[in-house]
């Protein structure tokens, strides 16, 4: 893919408005604590909280990167769905904090997910771990970086005993029971912020079989491809963005090597329920 020269400004836009947006989530996160009373935590559905830094977080992205594009469509988890973004040659899929239960727990294991998408495939991405201090970012066709370091996914080709990222629900659930003696298991909660340590090859590989929507891992999924991993639904298929239904059934990332090995062992694992849907 041609890189457009217009993308490096506008991931450095990107860049910017994470890094305010993450300052303000900050004013809210307690480190080893659950966040105050002026978080305003509540449920805006089954298992799916809601704070008043996710709501901040995202008026500042609407107000940052929809200033400087006006014309592009927008897709994040706070805001109203408007299906006049399917007509959008480009559009900002945005999570203004991915990961918002370990936030609220004082966990240290959230991003914000911001990528750009034209006619279905992300261009530009960034994922910003405030709390960290760890911001990825990737260009269509120039690599991924770290704290604009270059990195790449790891070279591991063995499957057995690879490093592998998991959720704390679906690990908490039972999910992960059947792997625990395969694979070197460690369980962070933000698919975003998993996605962008498989890019930087700290750990191998991640999956979840579970429903995922397209801004929580619609930045990650860049920066992996971008580091020279993979990253397709269970049965091999790359995904295309800005969906009427934003949702998927299952995610898998690898740093590339792996990826054939995994969709194999995943053959006979069934998807998960969609356990949002059957609460309804």
């Amino acid at each position: 893919m041609p890189v457009h020269p217009d993308l490096p400004e506008s991931l450095a836009i990107m860049i910017q408005a994470a890094h305010e947006a993450g300052e303000r989530i900050m004013t809210y996160f307690r480190p080893g604590q659950t966040v105050s009373a002026s978080a305003e935590v509540r449920e805006k559905g089954h298992d799916n909280p809601l704070t008043k830094a996710d709501l901040e977080a995202d008026a500042l992205l609407t107000e940052r990167l929809l200033g400087a594009h006006p014309g592009y469509g927008w897709l994040s988890e706070e805001t109203v769905d408007h299906p006049d973004r399917l007509a959008q040659e480009r559009i900002f899929v945005v999570d203004p904090i991915d990961g918002t239960k370990e936030f609220i727990a004082g966990l240290p294991q959230f991003a914000l997910s911001l990528a750009l998408v034209e006619r279905g495939r992300p261009v530009a991405a960034c994922v910003h771990n405030p709390a960290t201090r760890e911001t990825f970012t990737a260009i269509a066709g120039m690599g991924c970086r770290l704290n604009d370091q270059p990195v790449q996914v790891s070279a591991r080709s063995e499957l057995t005993g690879a490093a592998c990222l998991a959720s704390r629900s679906e690990t908490a659930r039972g999910d992960w029971q059947p792997f625990l003696r395969e694979w070197r298991i460690q369980t962070i909660g933000s698919i975003a912020y998993k996605l962008a340590l498989i890019a930087c090859g700290r750990f191998d590989m991640t999956f979840t079989l579970s429903p995922k929507n397209e801004w929580d891992f619609c930045a990650g999924d860049l920066l992996v491809r971008e580091a020279g991993g993979r990253v397709t639904d269970k049965n091999g298929a790359m995904f295309r963005f800005n969906q009427a239904d934003p949702m998927v059934r299952a995610v898998l990332a690898t740093n590339g090597r792996l990826h054939e090995p995994l969709l194999t062992r995943l053959v006979s694992i069934p998807l998960a329920p969609d356990r949002y849907c059957l609460k309804r």
